[in-house]
């Protein structure tokens, strides 16, 4: 076998083993549901934290999870579960959220399509305008003035688009009046510049899926894409493995320049020999750098 063939079967069975692990942990349920919508996919999961860390006391940051999986149906908020207990058992409260994906495989269709335009976006954002109520009533130990989100994937996509609603255009029904009141942004492997994730097919297209095709593409960059939403004002850092196939560095990289020409400093993390699945598995070292960069926005 020559030698570069050698070399990707190695990073396969690599990134297969990552993906297994992530993946062998059952799911963990959360102390409460609650709904923020009348869609059974709008609602999210609370945990709370389960060891008291903020420095004097009191109550503990909130992290919010947009869960990955190309905005596919077949992937819901489960498979982050025990990203959530990770992070509860870590110290903080944790807010798990669901929306709505693409449907379903149908008969003669390659796989499921990648989200659902306009519910997808819809979702993120009355869940995000819903939960600083949500947690009074069912997390009281969590501070929703001490917010940071995070998401994996194409869940952190739409933490990256959550803390860009102010920068969206006049007409987009998502748009805020003034920067989301987080802490700041924590986006593992994102889905961050749709252009570039485009060219490298990332995710079998997902991205033209999400807007529609070709021509919602073209039309609906501008309410989408993270990269074109700068600069948000809200402090950002991504994470991501150097060994990624999945969605490559070269992806996050793209945001981090777009910031940069928009007069912004965000934060990118490589870290050496992981993957994709290891940033939101409690077994590898990966996961508790994240939690890290989460602490340093939110403490």
């Amino acid at each position: 076998m020559p030698d570069d063939a050698a070399a990707r079967a190695a990073a396969g069975a690599r990134a297969a083993a990552e993906e297994e692990s992530a993946f062998s942990h059952a799911a963990v349920d959360p102390d409460v549901t609650a709904a923020y919508g009348d869609d059974p996919d709008q609602v999210i999961d609370f945990y709370a934290p389960r060891e008291a860390v903020s420095p004097g006391g009191g109550l503990a940051p909130l992290v919010v999870v947009l869960h990955g999986g190309a905005w596919r149906a077949p992937y819901d908020r489960r498979h982050v579960t025990p990203f959530a207990d990770f992070l509860a058992r870590r110290g903080f409260a944790v807010a798990n959220v669901e929306y709505r994906r693409g449907a379903a495989a149908g008969a003669g269709d390659v796989g499921p399509v990648a989200g659902r335009w306009p519910e997808t976006f819809d979702d993120v954002a009355a869940a995000m305008d819903a939960l600083p109520a949500l947690v009074r009533e069912f997390l009281p130990q969590a501070d929703p003035r001490r917010m940071v989100v995070t998401g994996h994937s194409a869940g952190g996509h739409l933490a990256l688009w959550a803390a860009a609603r102010h920068l969206l255009p006049d007409d987009a029904a998502w748009r805020t009046d003034r920067p989301a009141p987080l802490r700041g942004v924590v986006a593992l492997a994102p889905i961050a510049d749709f252009t570039v994730a485009e060219k490298l097919d990332v995710c079998g297209g997902a991205c033209r899926q999400l807007l529609g095709g070709e021509e919602g593409f073209a039309a609906r960059l501008s309410y989408a894409d993270p990269a074109l939403l700068l600069p948000t004002g809200i402090a950002t850092t991504l994470v991501q493995g150097r060994t990624d196939t999945v969605v490559p560095q070269a992806v996050a990289e793209a945001y981090a320049d777009a910031a940069a020409r928009a007069g912004e400093v965000v934060g990118l993390t490589l870290l050496e020999d992981v993957g994709h699945f290891p940033l939101i598995d409690p077994a590898a070292d990966a996961c508790a750098v994240v939690a890290e960069e989460i602490a340093q926005l939110a403490w």
